[in-house]
């Protein structure tokens, strides 16, 4: 009975503990909780917050829209666009399947050169340089330079295998903001040799004709003078992968070579041979 007794206080105080231990979750009896009176002055109000407002960004430089805003044109604009990315492009042609790869692009081949040096004919510099300058809108170039085997994989067709584009002397290309106004950007190619003095007085380059034969494969009479042919693309003309937007566009050839004083034709040693592969 002794050695009972001592050891009841102890029993006790643990079955007490864990009784409190398993009612910790209930709640407190509501007259042990005690708030704090918030004291406010006469006909004070609760602060009033202003609505959430969205704040445009402000633009960058180069996507403002006046003159000087944009990166000046240069010939490394015109780098092809080929990728080994590409999946491949599967025609038919009779019984046979014939497959085209796309190039590597600009970190597998130069541009085309003159003299060892990369080259592009500088009247398309100039002119879409001229255009960006007006227009303060940025020129974008769907179309520069194409290798030989780029061109084949966007349009395989026996026309387009004396491409300009191989030669550095044509550029497709749509001013931002003004995709679906093609008129204003053929007045201002226009203007823009009436504008130069090294043509005043040179008929030959200050008069443009209308090509109107039916070979020229747009809907509008594609426009020439002695230097170039300007044609505009409609939005369901021209399309290939470079081009795959939805909306129209210009398209620039050169057709005399102002230094050299000599038309620019299409061989296949200036398409296959002029440029260096990596």
């Amino acid at each position: 009975m002794i050695m009972i007794k001592s050891h009841l206080p102890g029993l006790i105080l643990i079955a007490l503990a864990l009784h409190g231990c398993s009612n910790s979750s209930s709640p407190l009896p509501s007259g042990s909780i005690k708030g704090e009176y918030i004291y406010r002055r006469q006909n004070e109000t609760f602060a009033q917050i202003e609505p959430a407002t969205l704040i445009p960004r402000l633009a960058y430089p180069w996507e403002e829209d006046k003159p000087g805003a944009h990166p000046k044109i240069t010939k490394y604009f015109f780098r092809c666009k080929g990728c080994l990315l590409n999946p491949v492009h599967v025609l038919k042609k009779g019984n046979d399947v014939v497959p085209y790869y796309d190039c590597g692009g600009m970190q597998r081949h130069s541009l085309p050169l003159r003299d060892q040096n990369e080259f592009i004919f500088p009247i398309l510099i100039d002119l879409l340089n001229y255009v960006q300058e007006k227009t303060g809108k940025q020129v974008v170039i769907t179309c520069g330079h194409c290798c030989p085997d780029h061109n084949s994989y966007l349009d395989p067709s026996p026309a387009n295998q004396a491409s300009k584009h191989m030669l550095g002397a044509e550029v497709d290309f749509y001013v931002r903001g003004m995709e679906q106004s093609p008129a204003e950007v053929i007045n201002l190619i226009l203007s823009y040799y009436r504008e130069q003095e090294k043509y005043r007085g040179m008929k030959e380059y200050l008069e443009f004709k209308r090509y109107e034969k039916e070979d020229r494969k747009v809907s509008i009479p594609p426009w020439y003078n002695k230097e170039i042919y300007v044609k505009v693309y409609k939005k369901e003309e021209g399309r290939d992968f470079d081009n795959g937007h939805s909306y129209p566009y210009v398209s620039i050839q050169v057709r005399y070579d102002w230094d050299r004083n000599e038309p620019v034709n299409y061989t296949w040693d200036k398409a296959f041979r002029n440029f260096y592969r990596l």
